[in-house]
């Protein structure tokens, strides 16, 4: 009896190693598959890719030179225009600056003008308007005084009319 686990071992043994036979014939298969195909794509590689890989390096070595001018121009006019637009910002901030400045004097030169002619009003007012308004007064208080006078010595000869009858 103590055969029959030891058969049975090497019966389960013998299948296993069949069945890992067959695993292993079934993956060489498959590799070898994958194999050929990976074979025949390198090939299409090499006569469909490599010659336009050789095509864009030879392009480029061409363009190279030409790429590196490109990029030297692009430099020196980038410069160029970074230093014009410094002069031109600084050209217009002393634009801004210096209209700033006259807007100022202009502003104080309008106050100081309005400031003498109101000045100058206040003068006139004082020297010429009063006075002649005074002498104005006067003269009417004279006037009036005058006329007062007088038209009692004329009322005191004419008769007693109504005044409205006389310009009818």
């Amino acid at each position: 009896m103590s055969n029959g686990p030891l058969t049975a071992f090497v019966i389960v043994t013998a299948i296993a190693v069949v069945l890992q036979m067959l695993i292993l014939l079934g993956m060489f298969l498959a590799v070898r598959k994958t194999s050929a195909k990976m074979e025949s794509l390198a090939e299409e590689v090499k006569t469909k890719v490599l010659p336009s890989a050789e095509l864009a390096h030879s392009m480029m070595s061409d363009m190279r030179p030409k790429i590196e001018t490109l990029v030297d121009n692009v430099s020196v006019s980038t410069t160029m225009m970074r230093t014009q637009l410094e002069r031109i910002d600084a050209t217009l901030t002393d634009i801004v600056d210096r209209t700033r400045l006259q807007v100022i004097r202009a502003d104080e030169f309008v106050t100081n003008t309005m400031d003498k002619l109101e000045e100058t009003r206040e003068a006139v007012q004082r020297t010429v308007v009063s006075p002649v308004r005074h002498l104005s007064g006067l003269m009417h208080g004279v006037t009036v005084g005058l006329e007062t006078l007088f038209s009692r010595q004329r009322d005191r000869t004419a008769p007693n009319l109504p005044r409205d009858e006389m310009f009818i």
